[in-house]
């Protein structure tokens, strides 16, 4: 029962996961981090089976750490966006794919633009305003479709997220307890309590 949701805004992307790690009816951990912080300026919410979205996470996240040692300076989100993309490509066409769902949020240092990419597990990628995964997405795409506005302020993004939380947790039957939300912007990540 994962749930993920990202909106962009006017100079910032905010991202959003449930924190809950179950299997089956088996609720196991409630503090599960499921963003991962790529670089500076670069956010990664994850979901899907347990083992391959943890190690395509720290997979990620080390590559990308690697290319900015490599070439002192980190990669552009949209670099970072078709590299992953690609990754997740080539591992469907090998004998152990990853089961794995993303939403890339990320600020643009050199254009001072917000990007936000949504991939799935058969390597597509689209570049979207705002995005969903897991059951959650059935009930927010449309309070996204509705709600989003790209000139919106951190707090007006922050009222819209919101109202997705409080749709999943009236209308799905197993929901999510608690979220983490992270903000990407020009002054880099940071989380917001919610």
């Amino acid at each position: 029962m994962e749930t993920s949701f990202a909106i962009t805004g006017k100079g910032y992307v905010i991202v959003a996961a449930d924190t809950t790690a179950a299997r089956s009816i088996v609720k196991m951990k409630v503090d599960e981090d499921k963003i991962k912080t790529l670089s500076p300026h670069l956010l990664m919410a994850y979901s899907g089976e347990p083992g391959d979205t943890v190690q395509f996470a720290e997979y990620v996240e080390r590559n990308i750490r690697l290319y900015q040692i490599r070439n002192l300076y980190p990669l552009r989100p949209s670099a970072a966006a078709s590299w992953i993309r690609r990754s997740l490509a080539e591992s469907l066409r090998s004998r152990k794919p990853y089961s794995v769902n993303l939403l890339l949020g990320g600020y643009d240092t050199a254009t001072y633009t917000p990007h936000l990419y949504w991939v799935d597990y058969l390597g597509t990628m689209t570049e979207v305003p705002f995005g969903a995964h897991g059951y959650g997405s059935y009930f927010a795409l449309s309070l996204l479709d509705r709600y989003h506005d790209p000139e919106a302020t951190l707090e007006e993004g922050l009222a819209t997220l919101k109202r997705c939380i409080d749709e999943v947790s009236k209308r799905l039957v197993v929901s999510p307890g608690n979220y983490k939300v992270k903000v990407v912007d020009k002054d880099g990540v940071r989380e917001v309590e919610f």
